[in-house]
């Protein structure tokens, strides 16, 4: 362990905290969300000789996606632990809307044989990826930290999550209906109520999902309009556009999935 701990602390790389939409900021968000759109395009383009399954590779880069997520948060949480707060801090708790997608991925080997949990799932992972991911770097103030590490580690992440909602958004796995993205709704509901769980478990110190009762929705906007209507309004109001959120994603990627197979 205290080989660990020089490692983590050998890795404690101070920065001035980046500034939303600096230079840094913009730079590292819109290179990364290109290097995602083109890999994405690349890997669920079909082989020339038809002969390989799409669905299983894309199954394959899906679960390294989960891999690689659980190292860094695996990682993140040794970081703060051991390096900056000396205690377990519930507030960093992995099981933010944006964490969902880490324990999703590694699950999908086991739900190849169910195609319709398989196809659910990846529907959910299509489009609330997508919505964390573009959000989080379209207001990034909890990303970035006086510290290389974790900053890169918050950008990297949601880049990743878009990189996975554009895979899955380029291939044939996820249900494009309406009804398909309606499927995904329960889910969306049970994790937010393992996330109230946690959040009254704690006694307010975890705000997963950003809908602990004790407080005002911490998310810009939808902080002050818990401040006017009160924290449960302001609970539902930002579920719902979580929800919303998520349908105008699942529309963007069955548009770009159209885009995709017509260039090809």
């Amino acid at each position: 362990m205290n080989r660990i701990i020089s490692w983590l602390r050998m890795t404690d790389w101070n920065m001035d905290t980046p500034a939303p939409y600096s230079l840094f900021h913009i730079s590292v968000s819109v290179a990364g969300i290109a290097a995602a759109l083109w890999l994405a395009w690349r890997l669920t383009r079909p082989a020339p000789d038809r002969t390989s399954d799409v669905s299983q590779r894309i199954s394959r880069v899906l679960f390294l996606c989960g891999l690689f997520l659980a190292a860094g948060e695996l990682y993140k949480q040794l970081f703060l632990y051991y390096v900056i707060f000396g205690a377990y801090n519930w507030w960093y708790f992995p099981f933010q809307l944006c964490s969902i997608p880490m324990y999703l991925c590694l699950l999908l080997p086991l739900l190849r044989r169910h195609e319709k949990m398989f196809r659910i799932v990846c529907t959910f992972l299509q489009d609330f990826s997508l919505l964390g991911g573009i959000m989080a770097l379209a207001e990034p103030s909890g990303l970035l930290h006086p510290y290389w590490t974790l900053t890169m580690h918050g950008l990297i992440w949601h880049i990743l999550l878009v990189f996975i909602g554009l895979v899955l958004a380029f291939s044939q796995i996820p249900y494009r209906t309406n009804a398909g993205y309606l499927w995904t709704l329960p889910m969306l509901a049970a994790f937010c109520a393992v996330a109230t769980a946690i959040n009254i478990a704690t006694g307010g110190a975890a705000d997963m999902f950003y809908i602990s009762p004790y407080y005002p929705v911490t998310q810009v906007v939808f902080y002050q309009i818990s401040l006017r209507l009160g924290t449960g309004a302001g609970i539902c109001i930002y579920v719902l556009c979580l929800c919303a959120g998520g349908f105008l994603c699942h529309l963007l990627a069955g548009w770009l999935n159209r885009l995709h197979f017509s260039k090809n």
